[in-house]
């Protein structure tokens, strides 16, 4: 069943209103995705006795997951810990552990623009984006589908299943008729409004990012299909961008338009440009694909080995306040290799408002 997820009304920049209960997969959550907590503590006493005496330590980690290429943008694998070194705000941290594994679990949130300039390329992308699910979740991966236009749904919460996903996308519809200005409260609805949005693409990446990555742990990636350009956003890019970083998530942005169609019809694009700093600032990239089928399934083979071919270097914080300031993140490697990996985080606030 669709559910609508919203930005509330009473607190737009911050706090969130979901219009139905989204049961997360509570096994997979934590206070602090990008800051794990390792905690021991004595067995619980039985409620006859004296509670007895425990021992809580708290280590916050700073965990990274990023890829190395060289300068034609292959991915290189067989690197270790000595090949790198990490700074926070431009001071050397000391590499807690290091792993270079392929097999992680992976948490994905597919989203697909359905606004009206989609329209010659929506079906392109249920087939493809269908069959790159296929092709990357393993059984101990989830993702979920959300579609975004004068609103964002969540066509299908988290899950293993590959069928349920493939058929969320294929619920995906445009929303608006381009020619006739069919959207409803936009001159083809009862109560024309001025101004109304059209494609809430930086709403849907603060919900996807806030709503349903931010209590999760490990490995997290969001993918859109989208032309880039935002119509009637309650957020700012910037919102966008915050949220996604919290949240720990790294974004792809798969940039598909038909614009010798929609485009030309009198319409501006001034999308890529953030798209960009948004996928910059988490560690994805921009992809653009146009609206050929080819360049889309090799976007998505792209995308595919970039996220089963990452490294994973934590490191424990010599600035240990828990301010929720931002940290910038900086890795190096001496062999001065291309590193795609996320700018920075939020300190002890990661996950939360």
């Amino acid at each position: 069943m669709r559910k609508r997820l919203m930005i509330s009304t009473v607190l737009p920049l911050v706090a969130l209103s979901v219009l139905a209960a989204l049961p997360l997969a509570s096994s997979q959550q934590s206070s602090s995705p990008s800051q794990t907590q390792d905690q021991s503590a004595s067995p619980k006493p039985d409620s006859s006795q004296e509670p007895a005496e425990k021992l809580k330590v708290n280590v916050n980690v700073v965990s990274l997951f990023f890829n190395v290429k060289d300068k034609h943008g292959a991915l290189i694998p067989n690197l270790t810990k000595d090949d790198f070194s990490i700074f926070e705000d431009s001071k050397p941290q000391t590499i807690k552990y290091f792993n270079a594994e392929s097999n992680l679990p992976l948490t994905l949130g597919i989203m697909i623009d359905s606004s009206g300039s989609q329209r010659n390329v929506l079906d392109m992308e249920k087939e493809v984006g269908g069959a790159f699910l296929k092709q990357i979740l393993t059984d101990k991966d989830e993702a979920y589908v959300i579609s975004f236009d004068i609103a964002v749904d969540l066509l299908q919460d988290f899950t293993r299943d590959v069928h349920r996903l493939q058929a969320a996308l294929n619920k995906a519809k445009i929303s608006s008729d381009i020619t006739t200005g069919g959207i409803p409260g936009m001159g083809g609805g009862p109560v024309p409004v001025q101004n109304a949005p059209g494609t809430l693409l930086y709403d849907a990446v603060y919900l996807s990012a806030h709503d349903m990555l931010a209590k999760e742990v490990g490995r997290k990636a969001m993918i859109l299909l989208t032309d880039g350009q935002d119509e009637g956003s309650k957020l700012k890019i910037k919102d966008a961008i915050e949220a996604a970083q919290k949240a720990d998530a790294i974004v792809y942005v798969l940039l598909c338009a038909d614009r010798g169609g929609y485009f030309s019809a009198g319409m501006s694009y001034t999308g890529e440009g953030d798209m960009r700093k948004l996928t910059e600032a988490t560690g994805g990239r921009v992809i653009n694909v146009g609206n050929k089928f080819d360049k889309l399934r090799e976007a998505f083979d792209q995308i595919a080995n970039e996220l089963r071919s990452q490294y994973n270097v934590g490191y424990t914080p010599t600035n240990l306040k828990q301010d929720g300031t931002y940290r910038k993140l900086e890795i190096k490697n001496k062999q001065n290799y291309k590193i795609q990996a996320r700018a920075g985080y939020y300190a002890g606030m990661t996950g939360k408002d």
